[in-house]
C-alpha cells in the first residue's frame, strides 16, 4: 500500500497536461467505442464469435459496450481511473486474442495494443492533477 501512495505522490507532482489529454483522449475513445458497438451489435457478435465457442458470448455482449461507455466516461473525468481502466484490461485482451483465434485484422490489432499500453500506462500511472480523483483527495 506504501508504493502505491508513493506512485501517486511521484505521478502527482509530476504531472502534466498533455498526458491529462491523452487520458481525456483514451475516455472519448472508449466512449464512442461503446457507442459503436451498441448501434452495431451484430458486429460486436462477429468479433467475438470465436470466442463465443469457449462460451460465455451473451455475458460478452452485455459486457463490453457497457463497460467501453461507463468506463470512458469514468476515464474521462478522472473518477475511479484505475478501477475503470481494470474494467477495461481484460476486453483490450480479448481484442488482441480475437485477431490471432480469428480472422486477423492488422488495424484492429494495432488499435487493441495501442490502447492496452495506454490503458496499461493510465493503470500504474494513476488519473493525474486534473481529475475528479485528486479534486475529491484533496477536499480530505
Amino acid at each position: 500500500m506504501e508504493n502505491v501512495k508513493n506512485l501517486n505522490k511521484w505521478a502527482n507532482a509530476h504531472t502534466y497536461l498533455p498526458v491529462d489529454l491523452l487520458r481525456i483522449a483514451l475516455g472519448v475513445f472508449l466512449f464512442m467505442k461503446g457507442i459503436f458497438f451498441v448501434t452495431n451489435i451484430q458486429y460486436l457478435h462477429d468479433l467475438i464469435s470465436p470466442i463465443d465457442k469457449f462460451g460465455g458470448g451473451m455475458f460478452l455482449l452485455h459486457y463490453i459496450a457497457p463497460a467501453h461507455m461507463i468506463g470512458g466516461i469514468m476515464i474521462v473525468f478522472g473518477l475511479l481511473t484505475r478501477w475503470a481502466i481494470g474494467a477495461q484490461l481484460p476486453i483490450l485482451l480479448g481484442a488482441i486474442l480475437v485477431n490471432f483465434m480469428g480472422e486477423m485484422h492488422s488495424q484492429n490489432l494495432l488499435l487493441a495494443i495501442s490502447v492496452f499500453i495506454v490503458c496499461l500506462f493510465f493503470f500504474f500511472y494513476g488519473s493525474g492533477k486534473h481529475s475528479a480523483d485528486y479534486y475529491f483527495k484533496m477536499q480530505q
